[in-house]
């Protein structure tokens, strides 16, 4: 049993000194407070990065598929007033949204920016008293109203009962409604009047609408949306032809919910245009993101970058209607940020380097301080006896 204590003992690689042989030396002390001090600087500051998260990123390929793209807008019109200006939505795979009101909010505003008059976008019109019916007759007591489409009648039994149906009815014949001052649901709504008393007014828009996740754009422009003869056209009324001004404020455009870190490159962006009419397009790059909280919560959003162009033009060129565009199209790489913690064996192993480390140099610098001093000494002797 003793043998195998003894060879236990000949391993001992901390051999021990007797107290007799120690030289303690005030460069020694000071060393080893500092060498202290600077252990419990890192030992604390490794411990609150223990604490903290950490966010890992990682590129994959998306493989995503059918899912749906959430937009959230808030774009200032100075010189556009809300009953003109309308939002359009369509993609590669051909579907078009025109004249979106779901979830869509307008302000009015003056030439100041104060508001007017807040109100969301629904689709509908005030009730008519005695409104033209389609035989050309007045609407008479216990008589169902019908009311003229104005030659945009599909069939026998069509009826536009409002001026926004008129409008619509034309939209679909790919008809550009002109003379709303001529037709009866208009007039008698005040449609023409109620443009002409929003003039010098400008609008804020704000809402959300969600799209198919595929290549595809949404804008902004004065006037309906209508198609003819696979030509996308705006049914601008002629006596506003004039007041295009196109300068808009974008307040705030995300596409996707908010994650910690996200950056949204056009929130905040002002543009400003003296002429009276052009198309400015935004071309944005969306880069899908997943986001995993420390919980464990996912949230599926989106990032992007973006680049813009203004394009002149001239009115009534179809091709290139005033307003403003954002062509999206998605990247097949998704990015994903996942918080963590460091583990804690990585933790311990961070301190034990530490004080490790830290005994390691302030013994090297001991040593060496000490070993000049030695030879100062010597030297200073050996001078005495010369």
């Amino acid at each position: 049993m003793s043998s195998i204590l003894n060879k236990l003992r000949n391993l001992d690689a901390y051999p021990k000194i007797n107290e007799d042989f120690y030289s303690r030396t005030l460069s020694g002390g000071l060393i080893t407070l500092l060498s202290s001090l600077l252990m419990l600087f890192l030992f604390f500051s490794e411990f609150s990065l223990y604490l903290h998260t950490v966010t890992q990123t990682k590129l994959l390929v998306d493989t995503s598929r059918g899912e749906k793209l959430r937009i959230t807008f808030d774009v200032t019109f100075p010189a556009i007033r809300c009953s003109l200006l309308s939002l359009d939505a369509m993609d590669i795979s051909g579907e078009q949204h025109l004249d979106i009101r779901h979830d869509i909010f307008k302000k009015r505003i003056d030439a100041h920016g104060n508001v007017i008059e807040v109100k969301q976008d629904v689709i509908g019109a005030p009730k008519i008293e005695k409104p033209l019916q389609r035989h050309g007759g007045r609407l008479e007591h216990n008589e169902t109203y019908c009311g003229s489409c104005f030659g945009a009648e599909t069939s026998d039994d069509d009826c536009c009962n409002s001026c926004e149906e008129v409008q619509e009815a034309y939209r679909k014949k790919g008809w550009a409604l002109t003379n709303a001052d001529m037709i009866d649901q208009c007039k008698r709504e005040g449609f023409v009047q109620k443009v002409k008393d929003e003039e010098g007014e400008g609008c804020h828009i704000y809402g959300s609408l969600e799209v198919n996740k595929v290549a595809g754009n949404f804008h902004f422009s004065p006037g309906k949306s209508f198609h003819q003869s696979n030509f996308h056209l705006l049914d601008l009324l002629a006596l506003q032809r004039d007041s295009y001004n196109i300068t808009h404020s974008i307040n705030k455009l995300a596409l996707g919910d908010y994650f910690p870190g996200v950056t949204n490159p056009l929130d905040g962006v002002q543009w400003m245009h003296e002429n009276p009419y052009g198309m400015y397009q935004y071309f944005i790059k969306v880069v899908p993101t997943v986001y995993t909280s420390i919980r464990g919560y996912n949230i599926q959003s989106n990032q992007y970058s973006v680049t813009e162009h203004f394009r002149s033009s001239e009115f009534g060129r179809p091709e290139s209607h005033p307003g403003v565009f954002f062509f999206y199209d998605l990247s097949p790489i998704k990015v994903t940020y996942k918080e963590e913690h460091i583990s804690f064996l990585h933790f311990l192993t961070n301190i034990c380097a530490i004080i490790g480390g830290t005994f390691a140099m302030a013994g090297i610098i001991d040593a060496f301080i000490y070993h000049g001093q030695k030879t100062i000494k010597k030297k200073m002797e050996i001078g005495k006896f010369r």
